[in-house]
């Protein structure tokens, strides 16, 4: 796809040090004028912030008003708003501060977005969250849910209404994108992360992995870069203004069979232990519809699950010092 509307923009990325908000900073800084990351670092650290000379980075939370004064100075072009308070368990524990920051937060860089009058808002909403026992698979954007099992879940889809709203009212250009399972480089292991990442960090200290349930369960697993190859393709396309569009592999992968390539591509012979399954986990299959996607965005994905297996457990042995003294358990 051709990104030069972005020359001699500027572009906001809340929570720019994540995982995806990393690998997104980096590939627009090869386009964009300027990028300002704004993450308070809750999840994230310095040494993952990626380093290109029109990149600014903003230690702040969307909650600090003056934080968002600040950044919205600069007169983004693009928002992409990617921080969250993150995981279904991390909701469960913390439902209040889930509310806060998916609640109010998104609130608020709407209401600085609008008041800027940003050319497009992008949400990172989530595919895992939105759709519910009651979605049919694979899902498709039309079909939401409001039987939700985690406050992680309800605060995801109130995103997408605050979103809408601020569409309907205001004209607000906005895009939500539905994440699927996102894995790859950029993402620290730790409490309340994702499981590819902490399976990594255990099976490299030579740990058995924990699955919980039988290992049969499927997720739909999206390798970093397609996400992002979604995102920026999201913020030039005019069809997709005002659309909900799920980013997501398209394909399903047990559970079982992640954890075993994961032992093998690092030599762990501690091999898998079963766990009792968590209360809220409710969803043993997913997959996501991706036929909107490449009809609007023209998205295609382009790596293998296996092939972004390879590319993570590259970044972990690239960056183990920095990796095993951040993680957090």
């Amino acid at each position: 796809m051709d990104y030069s509307a972005y020359q001699n923009k500027s572009v906001l990325i809340t929570g720019g040090a994540g995982c995806v908000g990393s690998n997104l900073s980096l590939k627009l800084s090869r386009h964009a004028e300027k990028i300002i990351i704004l993450d308070n670092l809750d999840s994230s650290y310095p040494w993952n912030i990626p380093s290109a000379d029109n990149i600014q980075f903003v230690k702040g939370d969307i909650l600090d008003d003056e934080k968002l004064k600040l950044v919205f100075k600069e007169t983004p072009d693009y928002v992409f708003h990617l921080a969250a308070h993150f995981a279904n368990q991390n909701s469960v524990d913390n439902p209040e501060k889930d509310l806060m920051v998916n609640g109010l937060g998104i609130l608020k860089v709407l209401e600085h977005s609008h008041s800027s009058g940003v050319e497009r808002f992008i949400y990172s909403s989530s595919g895992c969250g939105v759709y519910g026992l009651d979605s049919k698979m694979p899902f498709e954007e039309h079909d939401v849910s409001i039987s939700l099992h985690t406050p992680y879940q309800v605060t995801k889809l109130l995103g997408e209404l605050y979103t809408n709203y601020f569409y309907n009212l205001y004209d607000l250009p906005i895009v939500n994108a539905r994440f699927f399972n996102v894995f790859g480089p950029g993402e620290v292991p730790g409490k309340y992360r994702n499981v590819i990442p902490n399976f990594f960090f255990w099976a490299m200290n030579g740990q058995p992995l924990p699955i919980t349930g039988d290992g049969t369960e499927t997720r739909d697993w999206t390798y970093v870069d397609d996400i992002v190859q979604g995102l920026m393709a999201m913020g030039i396309v005019d069809e997709a203004v005002g659309e909900s569009i799920n980013l997501g592999s398209g394909k399903e992968t047990r559970v079982i069979d992640m954890a075993q390539q994961i032992n093998k591509l690092t030599g762990n012979r501690e091999g898998i232990n079963y766990v009792t399954r968590r209360d809220w986990d409710a969803k043993t299959c997913l997959l996501s519809s991706i036929e909107k996607a490449k009809k609007i965005l023209d998205y295609k994905p382009q790596v293998t699950f296996y092939q972004g297996l390879k590319e993570t457990y590259n970044w972990f042995e690239n960056n183990w010092e920095n990796i095993s003294q951040s993680a957090e358990f």
